[in-house]
This record gives C-alpha cells, structure tokens and sequence, in this order.
C-alpha cells in the first residue's frame, strides 16, 4: 500500500473529530498524576444502592430465561413501577407497556430521542450553560447544536430561546435541575418552554435526572405533566443518581405517541434490550421508592451549607450563582486563564480538581463547576481550603 493510500485510510472520521473531547477522563487523568488530589469534579453521590436492588438480582437468576434477549422497552415489571412512579410524583398518565423505553443510562435516552427526531443538519437548541454530554451527542449525529444564553442567574432566557428557532430547529433540550449550574427552573418557565415547543411544531427535551436532588424552598416540575404535552415532550429520567445506580446503567424515556416506531427501531438497533440484570435490581430500588434518596440526602444538605458557607466568603476573587438544586455549583472566577488551564493549575500546583466551564459552552468568562455529591463534611472541609487558596493564589 502506498503512503497516501495508507494516510487516506486512517484518517480520522470528521464525526469523531468535530466532537469535543470528553473532559472527566482529561481532568481525571491530570488527578490521577497527582496522587493526593481531591475531586470536587466527580458527578456521583456517596451512596449505593438499596438492599432491595441486589435482592433484585436473586429473582434475576431464579429464571434461566433471563439470560436471554428480552424486551427491547424492558421487562413488564419495570415498566409498571415506572409508570406508577411517573403518574403519582409526575404527573404523568400513560400505558407504560407503550410509551416507556428503558436504557442504559439517561445519555442513551438521550441520544434515542435526538435520532428519533432529527436528520443531519437539524439543529437543536441547547441553553447555556449545556450538559457536555448533550452538545457531543448532538454533534456525533451529524445535528448542530444551536447555543442560546440563559440569564445571569442560568434561568431560562425564553425570548433567547424563541429567536434561536430556524426552519431546521427540531427541539429544545432543558435540564431542571440542571447540571451544571445547580438552577432549577420555575413550572412557569417549562410550560413556557412546551408552548413555544407545540406553536413551532418541535419537541422539548427534558432531562429530569435530578428531579429528587431540591433545596431551599425549589421545587421540581415535569413539563410533560402539561395539558397537550404529549406529542411534544420527551421526558428523560435516571436511576443513577437517587439510587446510587451509576455503574448499573439504567435511566428510562418517555416517547410522544408518533415517535414510538422510531425509537424502537432505534433501541433495537444499539441495544436490543437494556441490561436484564440491571432491570431487575431496578425493580427492587423503585419498589424502595423516593423515600430512599430522601434518607440520603440529609448528608447532602450539611455538605452543600458549609459550601455555600464558605463561597460566600470568596468574593474578592469569585462569586457563586444560587443553586437550589443538583449538586452542583458554578463559580465563576476573576482570571483571564481559560478554565481549562486554572483546572490544570488547580490540581497540579493545589491538588484540587474541578471541572472547567468551558466544557459547558461557558467561554465568555472564567467558570468552574464544582460538584458536591459525593463528598462529606471532612473532605468538603479540605479540598474548599486547597480551591480558596488556589484560586486566591492564581487570580491575585
């Protein structure tokens, strides 16, 4: 083979080039060259699953039959628990033998409802700041994201929103409460956002893996609970987080009536049918209930208050937005550094990690987005002392 005829071949595809590197695993490999560092990037919870999940997986291997393909949407026992979960704390009222299609993972959701609905060169409207994960996503399928500001405070901008519409405008996607700003949008808003959705004849998008994860006086809504959201509203949900459910990749959607054929033949094509396993300890958290990530989060509460705390102690060199929800902050900092270069700084001269803020589509100014899920008081306590000195250090 010749050497142009050798460079041809193993050039890299243009899909995977246009997508922006994926940023945990950098910042996670710049922590792991510097032993001792901690983590206030990590978007995990400190707990696992319920005692129930893992009976769950007791009744898995009683049938042999589970070992083999099953259901693409998933198993009929799931799919019921989610239905009721999603009619009694939802809002939503549905035949979960028909609209609901579990996945591995909400970001499979996602991506489900993007090629379900979209041919390349549609756009999707993505407000600022955006979940990394969704701007790849949009990218890898040949869509473009279109980028509309939020307000100072990252609530929705809605009439931002309604100039980002074009011709090939297909959705808007939000996330309440949202990662990574910690906002968690009024229900005034996200009715707001499904009208403009059904007067333009497009699909709303929403993430609610965090629906459990309020504070203060905030409460969560879910848009699809709207009158007439049904053919408009693609509600998209994890057990990731609530149940500790990270590694077991189990979130589940749910589709507008005329998408139905499409995303099956989408879910059969990259899936064939979610983890059984996984569905099965699912089964045993769901029958837990909400009532276990509320027991959880009381640890949660005492981390965010001592964060709050002491951010609000820094603002000679950075301020914080309210975040009512998630668990997750922004800081936006008083340095020209890119942030991607602070967070390099922040962990190999302060040991400290974070995650940058451009990697959200925040360009304009210096942010980082500090995670708290996962820490208690001690550690929180430690990596505020190395971040406040580090930043103090590295913006003076």
């Amino acid at each position: 083979m010749n050497e142009l005829a050798s460079k041809e071949r193993f050039s890299q595809a243009i899909r995977a080039a246009s997508i922006q590197p994926p940023v945990i695993p950098i910042v996670g490999e710049w922590t792991r060259d510097n032993p001792g560092t901690l983590s206030l990037g990590q978007g995990v919870v400190d707990w696992g699953p319920p005692e129930a999940a893992y009976e769950g997986i007791d009744r898995f291997r009683e049938d042999p039959d589970n070992h083999k393909y099953q259901l693409a949407q998933g198993i009929p026992p799931l799919l019921d628990l989610i239905g009721n979960k999603l009619r009694d704390e939802n809002g939503i009222t549905l035949n979960p033998l028909e609209r609901i299609f579990v996945t591995a993972g909400a970001n499979m959701a996602f991506i489900n409802a993007i090629l379900a609905i979209t041919d390349p060169g549609d756009e999707i409207i993505l407000p600022a700041p955006y979940y990394f994960n969704h701007e790849m996503a949009i990218t890898m399928l040949g869509c473009q994201p279109v980028i509309a500001p939020t307000l100072d405070n990252h609530q929705l901008d809605l009439v931002a929103l309604r100039s980002a519409i074009t011709e090939r405008t297909r959705a808007i996607v939000t996330i309440s409460p949202n990662n990574p700003s910690g906002a968690v949008y009024p229900e005034e808003d996200l009715r707001d956002v499904t009208a403009l959705c059904q007067e333009f004849n497009l699909f709303h998008v929403s993430d609610e893996a965090y629906e459990y994860f309020t504070f203060d006086q905030a409460r969560h809504f879910s848009p699809g609970s709207s009158d007439g959201a049904d053919e408009h509203v693609i509600s998209i949900y994890s057990l990731s987080k609530a149940y500790g459910f990270a590694s077991w990749r189990i979130g589940y959607m749910v589709t507008p009536p005329q998408l139905l054929e499409a995303v099956k033949k989408i879910q059969d094509t990259n899936l064939i049918c979610p983890p059984v396993v996984s569905q099965y300890a699912a089964v045993g958290a769901l029958q837990v209930g909400r009532s276990y990530c509320e027991d959880q989060l009381a640890k949660t509460r005492e981390v965010r208050k001592l964060l709050l705390e002491r951010l609000a102690e820094w603002g000679a060199f950075a301020t914080a937005a309210s975040a009512q929800g998630a668990f997750y902050v922004l800081l936006k900092v008083n340095s020209t550094l890119p942030s991607l270069e602070l967070v390099r700084r922040l962990i190999e001269d302060h040991k400290v990690a974070v995650i940058p803020g451009s990697a959200f589509g925040l360009d304009k100014a210096c942010y980082l987005r500090i995670a708290y899920g996962v820490l208690d008081l001690a550690t929180c306590e430690e990596a505020l002392d190395r971040l406040g000195s580090g930043l103090a250090a590295l913006t003076g």
